[in-house]
């Protein structure tokens, strides 16, 4: 019985058709042959699974009993060979800023449509913990604010625009149209993983590390203002938070993936070429 997947085919597609005709087409058989299987499989179990006369086939009561756990022998077989795939397809593990979280799935569609597939298990994580576990090969690479740390290698740089504040949903700024960066001077600047912000005035404040979400609680709270890319302030809604233009030139954060150089491999490369493509096309 463990050794017939086949026939369980046979006998679960002769049970969805209730025809032997139907379902040996289907499977790419002979009439002869889907019979055959189920006469094994009948023999086996022990039972009849069909009742056949010349005009149609209709299962059984102990194959209507015994039909379930045939589906769920073939799902799980399904299932394992799927896993099974996947375990021994090439993986690498990425870290990445939830910021960047769309340049991630671009890259993982990337990777896993190419030829061999490679698959990307990846990690959300700040700053601080994505420098962490590349340090102690927990992931393959990467995407880090720079400056990186000095024991990493860097490639692909790329930019993201600051160009809204955070304010309190009842702060002074918080109907203006645009704030310049002249009035921000005397006020709190949250800085997410002690990023400074260049140009702009103001005492700055240590947030968690690359954690814009949890700075977000904190403008809220009134402890302070935060420069924020559009990129979050189109996917945000929050009541108690205002985002307000802010005219500061050429204030952005810079990326980079990052690798140990200890731990350089094909799908390491790969992956850095897919980052690459993915910055330069959509």
């Amino acid at each position: 019985m463990l050794l017939m997947l086949k026939e369980m085919h046979c006998f679960a597609r002769v049970a969805e058709r209730l025809s032997f005709s139907r379902a040996a087409a289907d499977l790419g058989m002979s009439q002869p042959a889907m019979s055959q299987a189920i006469t094994r499989l009948e023999r086996a179990a022990g039972v009849r699974l069909f009742e056949r006369t010349a005009r149609d086939v209709r299962l059984t009561a102990e194959g209507k009993a015994l039909l379930p756990y045939a589906e769920q022998v073939i799902e799980s077989v399904g299932a394992f060979e799927a896993e099974s795939a996947r375990l021994a397809r090439p993986t690498i593990h990425l870290a990445y800023p939830p910021l960047v979280g769309a340049l991630a799935a671009r890259i993982v569609r990337r990777l896993a449509g190419r030829t061999p597939a490679i698959g990307v298990e990846l990690r959300a994580a700040g700053r601080g913990a994505a420098v962490r576990a590349l340090a102690d090969g927990e992931v393959s690479a990467a995407i880090l604010a720079t400056p990186a740390p000095a024991q990493f290698v860097t490639a692909a740089r790329f930019h993201v625009t600051v160009d809204h504040l955070a304010v309190p949903a009842g702060h002074r700024l918080a109907s203006r149209p645009k704030v310049a960066p002249g009035e921000l001077g005397g006020q709190v600047l949250l800085t997410p993983g002690s990023r400074p912000w260049p140009g702009l005035p103001g005492r700055s404040r240590l947030a968690a590390d690359d954690d814009f979400a949890a700075a977000l609680d904190l403008v809220a709270a009134g402890a302070g203002l935060l420069p924020i890319p559009q990129l979050l302030v189109r996917t945000i809604r929050r009541d108690d938070v205002r985002f307000v233009p802010l005219d500061a030139g050429d204030l952005r954060i810079t990326y980079a993936l990052a690798w140990s150089k200890e731990r350089v491999t094909p799908e390491l490369m790969a992956l850095v070429q897919a980052v690459q493509d993915a910055l330069w096309t959509r």
